[in-house]
Order: structure tokens, then sequence, then C-alpha cells
């Protein structure tokens, strides 16, 4: 099973920290709906993996990504989910998320995702603090997360994921826990929550926006672990807690490996071609990161995609970077045998020193690693 990803990159106005391909370009809107539509169709034809017959990829998750796909019309959505269900076999069991800001659900909105077959939303909260939310740019007020949550709830919508920041210029642990405690009074399935980042190439970056400080950042993340964890969420991946059986299924085929498909600009797709001795190799591919060229592409029948095929070097390091991020860690089977040793040997000061543990032939961050996540993944890449 293969999750599906389709990026919508529309967005009322941009956050000052997002590093994501989005535009503001609302009046393409539909010239890009129809242009994704057709790129589905050219999965249809057998074209990206050169059968002449149409293949009916088999589709476990399905996400809307941004971007904001809440700046979409219903109409506009029902149209997406028409050619989904025409091109590919989506399971009746599939999570179908879309991800929305708060300000955008009203309850017509709400209401037209059952009728789509999306169960899951979500929402970037980011904090509930209104001053932080006007210096991020962002739209909504910490009101209308509430809102939003009700208005979902009253729609029959039962699987809410809502995102949040941390370590704001300023920020005290305080605040945060404020934070906290308010996302927690909203009874979300599913809470993400992220370091405030300053990536190059952001409005933040060119503020010279100084980063929080290490301390404040462990200290943050401490408590965050530990009240929601006391309050019942797994802490299933670094940045991810979820109640019982309310782990994000898409997220999670990307950190264990799970073949995707990515649809619209910038979209990424991964999959493996099968060999007769019983392995694989690992394809990856992506579109141009360019609305108008993406468009122009599509409506004139090409793919405006490159790809490249990983060596299995390649591959293996990915899988450190991603499995290794989650609670279920790295199962060793799944990789070669050099491989194998290999990691097993460059793991082993981590192990001794607690950063790791070896359980049932996984390897797994302690609580300690996951603060020092980034230098033990390293370390256990192929140099």
């Amino acid at each position: 099973m293969a999750g599906l990803y389709i990026h919508i990159p529309f967005c009322a106005s941009r956050c000052i920290y997002c590093g994501f391909y989005s535009t503001t370009h609302l009046d393409l809107r539909q010239q890009y709906v129809d242009a994704v539509c057709r790129e589905m169709s050219i999965w249809g034809t057998g074209c990206l993996i050169g059968s002449n017959q149409k293949p009916v990829p088999q589709i476990d998750t399905v996400y809307l990504g941004g971007g904001t796909p809440s700046q979409l019309s219903p109409d506009q959505l029902r149209q997406l989910f028409i050619y989904i269900n025409k091109v590919f076999n989506v399971a009746s069991s599939s999570e179908v998320t879309i991800e929305a800001n708060p300000d955008d659900v009203t309850t017509e909105f709400a209401e037209t995702l059952p009728q789509l077959g999306i169960n899951r939303v979500s929402m970037g909260a980011q904090t509930f603090d209104d001053e932080r939310l006007r210096f991020l740019h962002r739209r909504h007020t910490a009101a209308q997360v509430r809102e939003a949550v009700t208005i979902l709830r009253n729609a029959g919508i039962h699987n809410i994921s809502i995102d949040l920041m941390y370590g704001f210029p300023g920020e005290t642990i305080d605040d945060w826990n404020r934070d906290i405690d308010t996302v927690l009074s909203l009874n979300a399935e599913h809470i993400s929550a992220y370091c405030l980042m300053i990536e190059e190439g952001t409005a933040l970056h060119r503020m010279g926006i100084e980063p929080c400080d290490e301390e404040t950042e462990r200290a943050m993340y401490e408590l965050l672990i530990d009240k929601l964890t006391a309050a019942g969420y797994e802490h299933y991946e670094i940045s991810n807690f979820a109640r019982p059986g309310y782990r994000s299924r898409h997220n999670s085929s990307y950190w264990h490996d799970i073949p995707y498909i990515g649809l619209g600009a910038a979209a990424h797709s991964m999959t493996k071609l099968h060999k007769r001795d019983g392995s694989f190799c690992v394809i990856r591919s992506w579109n141009v990161s360019d609305l108008r060229a993406y468009i122009a592409a599509i409506n004139s029948g090409e793919l405006p995609s490159e790809r490249e095929v990983l060596d299995p070097d390649t591959h293996y390091n990915d899988r450190i970077a991603t499995a290794l991020r989650t609670s279920d860690g790295l199962d060793l089977s799944t990789i070669s045998d050099h491989h194998r040793r290999y990691c097993l040997q460059e793991a082993q000061p981590f192990i001794r020193d607690g950063l790791l543990r070896l359980t049932d032939n996984r390897l797994v961050l302690t609580r300690r690693g996951l603060f020092v996540s980034d230098m033990v993944m390293s370390a256990l890449v192929w140099a």
C-alpha cells in the first residue's frame, strides 16, 4: 500500500518562518486543480511506470498538504477527490488528511469533508498567544483555533491533529506551559510540536532573529514530553505525539520506507522496483517547484519532474535519518548485511553511553538520545 500526497501551494499570506514551496497567486487555484487532475490521469495511463495497461495503485493514505489546502473551494476539493477515486484504488480504511488554517474552518467547509471521505484534519495553531501569532504573520487568532475544533467535531471529524511551535524570541517556560495546557484542553487526537527554526531564505532569516538558546529549547522539549506522555499521548516520533490508535499513518509511511506518490508542484515521490533476485532499487522523483511551469508542462502533456535512482548506501542513510526518528526505531532486518554490521559497529559507543538501545533487533534512541539525535544519526550514516 502506498501513500498519496497532493501539494496545494496556495496561501492567503506567507508566514515568516515557512520554508515550504507556496504562493499567494490565488487566482491560479482552478488552473492548478485542473493540472493536478491531469497529472493523476497521466499516472492512470501508466506513463510513469512504463506500462501500456492502466495500473491501479493501492492507496492506504491520502494527504493534502501545503501551502494551505483549506484555501480551495468545496467544489475544487470535490473535483480532486473525483479524480483520486477514479485513478487510484483507495482502501475503505484509508486515513485521509487535509491541512487547514483555523480561520478557514467554516461550517460549510467542515461539513464538506466527510462527504469526500476526509477523516482527519491537521491544523496549524502554532501558539495560543495572539501576540506571537501576529509575529509569525498568522492570519488566525487563538480563539479561532478553539472555534475550529468545535466546528470540526460537530461535522463528525474525530481525528484532529494540532501543530505547535516553541522557542519564540522572548518566550518563557511559563508561556510554553500555558500553550501545552491549552492544546491539552482541546483533546486533540494528535499533537505535533516543533522548535521555531530560522531557515535560510525565509522572512524570519532576513529579519536577523536570534534562535532560542539550547538550554531553553531543551527545557521546553522536556516539558512537552513530560506533560503529553502524562496525559496519555504516545511519543512515537521526535516531534509527534498521538493518542493510542491515532498515529499519523501517512507520515509514518515516510519514516518506515513505504512508497508514496506525490502530485502537484514541488511534490516528491518514492517507488521501489523489485528485481527477480528479491532485491529492489529505490527511485526518488520530484516535480518542479514553480507553479506556472508546473501548470504549463502538465497542460502540454509532460511531467515536470526529475528523478534519481538511489544507490544502496544513500538508501541506507535515508533509513537512518527517518526510522531512528521514531519510537519503533530502525529494524535491522530491513537493511543489508554489510550495512547492518557497519551500523552496529558505529552504534556501540552510543549504546554504552545510554543514547541508543538495541531491543529485538531494533536500534532505538533513548530519551537522552532524543536530545542529541542529529549527532547520533550523523555518526551512523555511511561515510
